[in-house]
Formats: structure tokens, sequence, C-alpha cells
């Protein structure tokens, strides 16, 4: 039998009635856990119905109501919904949050199927993500077309002030990484081709390389890594104080204002940018190629004339400004979309940098099959 002192059981007809008594607090909580196990054990699976008669309790804590709790749970499995009587109003606020919070957890997902979930989601995401950025390649078409049909619209000084901030400032970082690469580019070039007796072939790969692919991608690279997020991070910080809600309230569209300016200051920025890091990458690989390979300068552009064509420049040149769009639409897109808080400002710029990287590297896998496919 349970423990007469807290719980009785007594049974009439197809009815079991359990009643309370005492106090069920911590004080008492091995008895109180034991009487209420053994009434468990010795009646899990009654005929009729069920009641807790809870008059005799004097006194109740949250542990008393978990324990009631498991009781009533029990039966409820069973097929049997326990009625509770007598209970005094001011346990009531307690059974009440200990049935809303006291629900067994959901069964654990199983490995694969949380992998499948993840991915599903991530799917939808990514299908978000892609839907949010033609919306917004749309709405920055647009307001190009109206400043071309209103040319006096067009904020000339916010451009040339960005131009300035992501073009001009950007030159010694720019000049320093493209040097570094084709230096080692050069080195590693001369290091392996010197086993094959072939030194002089440096010039052709370094001269291909840069002018057809890793000028334009080193230099997108970084302007999506310095100016995209700093692009994102200046109008997250407006939406943030809701200057971009009060341009709208002025009568302003933000896109034509914010983003139309900044596009064009990279859409500029970006080719000359290339160019610059291009010369820089072939100057730092003469050099490497000079002190550490022994082919004097005049030997060098003798043979870069021979192994390039005008072709492998206009190839970089013509990726960088579609490059350039890439990263500022992103970079905008992101900003515009950030919430209130700190983090959020946070995501989105690096949400920023990662996708206009990712966006990048993807369009020149394009442009190289393109090129290839015209013979170019």
């Amino acid at each position: 039998m349970p423990n007469a002192g807290l719980i009785s059981v007594r049974t009439q007809d197809d009815r079991l009635t359990v009643a309370g008594r005492g106090a069920w607090t911590f004080d008492h909580a091995d008895d109180l856990e034991s009487a209420v196990d053994q009434t468990v054990h010795d009646y899990r699976s009654p005929k009729g119905a069920v009641e807790i008669d809870l008059a005799g309790v004097e006194r109740m804590d949250t542990f008393g109501a978990l324990l009631l709790e498991r009781l009533k749970r029990t039966w409820t499995k069973s097929g049997v919904e326990p009625r509770v009587v007598g209970l005094s109003p001011r346990y009531a606020v307690l059974m009440e949050e200990i049935e809303r919070t006291g629900h067994e957890p959901p069964p654990p997902v199983r490995r694969h199927e949380a992998v499948l979930e993840r991915l599903g989601r991530e799917m939808v995401h990514v299908g978000q993500d892609a839907l949010a950025l033609l919306n917004f390649v749309g709405a920055t078409v647009a307001a190009f077309g109206r400043v071309l049909l209103r040319p006096h619209t067009f904020r000339f000084t916010s451009m040339v002030n960005q131009l300035d901030r992501v073009g001009f400032r950007a030159v010694p970082i720019i000049l320093l990484i493209t040097f570094l690469i084709g230096c080692i580019l050069a080195q590693q070039g001369i290091f392996n081709f010197r086993r094959f007796g072939a030194d002089i072939y440096v010039v052709d790969m370094v001269g291909v390389l840069v002018l057809r692919e890793l000028g334009v991608l080193i230099v997108a690279i970084m302007i999506a890594g310095r100016s995209g997020s700093a692009y994102t991070a200046e109008l997250g910080s407006m939406r943030m104080r809701e200057e971009i809600d009060a341009l709208r309230v002025m009568g302003f569209d933000p896109i034509e204002v914010l983003v139309v300016p900044r596009l064009m200051a990279l859409i500029i920025a970006l080719p000359l940018l290339t160019f610059i890091g291009s010369m820089a990458a072939i100057f730092g690989a003469g050099l490497v190629s000079w002190g550490y390979g022994g082919i004097t300068p005049e030997v060098f552009l003798d043979r870069l004339k021979q192994a390039i064509t005008l072709d492998q420049f206009k190839v970089g040149m013509y990726k960088a400004p579609f490059m350039a769009a890439t990263i500022g639409i992103v970079a905008c897109m992101e900003g515009m979309r950030v919430g209130g808080s700190a983090e959020s400002l946070g995501e989105h710029t690096t949400a920023s940098v990662v996708k206009a990287i990712f966006l990048v590297i993807v369009m020149d896998g394009v442009f190289a099959m393109f090129f290839a496919a015209i013979d170019m």
C-alpha cells in the first residue's frame, strides 16, 4: 500500500479514488515520491474512472506539483483521464504552470532526419535569398532608368565621394597585395619550371594568369571585403537609425539616393584598380624573375609581348564591371535588410562579404567558359 500518511487509495465499484494528505513539499521528498511510485505501480491500468482528491493537502510546492502531474500523466497514457478535486485555489496557478511546461519532450529526431531537415531549410533560405537578390536587381535597374531619364537627379557629388573612398584610397592595399601575388607566382613558377629547364615559361604563365584571371579576381575579392562590407555597414546603420525610412517619408527613393551612386563608383573604380593591380603583379613577377631566376627585364618584357595578346587584357577588363555590379548590389541589399540590433548588422555584414566573394568566383567561372566558347 502507498504511504498512508501522504496518499491513501480506495476503490468503489469502478471508481478509483486517490486521496492526498499532509504536506506535498520537498521536505517530504523521499516519502512522497515513494508513495506516488507505489500508487502508479499498484494501479497502472485502472478499469474505471479515477479521481484525485487533494482536499487533505495542507501545503504544496513545485516538487509536489510535479509528482501530481506525473501521476496524472501516467493514467492519461493508459487511456483514463483523472479528475482532480479539492485543490486549494492558491495552488491552482502552480498546477496550471506545471501542466503547461510539464509535458514530455518530443522524441529525439534521428540523425539522418535532422540532416535532411537542415538541408531543406537551407535550400529554402537559398531560394529566398535568390528571390530577394532578383527583386533588388530589378529595383536597382529601375532606379538607373529613372536617373537616365532625369540626369539632373543623379547625385554626382555623392558618386565622387564614394569613388574616392572605394577607388583612390584602395590603391595602396591593392598595389601591395597584387605585387606580392605576382612575386609568389613568379617564384613558384621558376622553382618548378627549373626542373625542366623551362624557366622562361614563367613569363607566359604570369602574363596569362594575371591579365586574364588572377588580377581581376584578387582585386574583386579585396574590394568585396573592403568596400562591400563598408557599404553594408553604412546602409545597415542608416536603417537602424531609421534614416532610410525618413528618406521614404520625404518622397525620395532610397535606392536612387543611396545605392545608385555607390554602384556607379564601384563600376568605375574596379576596372581601374584591376589595371593597376595587374601591372603591379607583373612588375613584382619581373623583379622576382630577375633576382631569383636570372631573367633580365629586357628578356622578360620581350617574352611577355610574345606570350600575351590584347585579348588577354580585354578578358580581364570585361569581367571587372560585372563583378563590381555584383559586389555593389549584394552589399547594398544586405545593408537594406539589417534589423534593429547590432547582432543583425554583424550578421548581414558577414553575409555580404561571403555572398559577394562566392558570386564573384562563380561569375569568373562562367566568364571563363563563355570566353573559351567564343575562342577568346
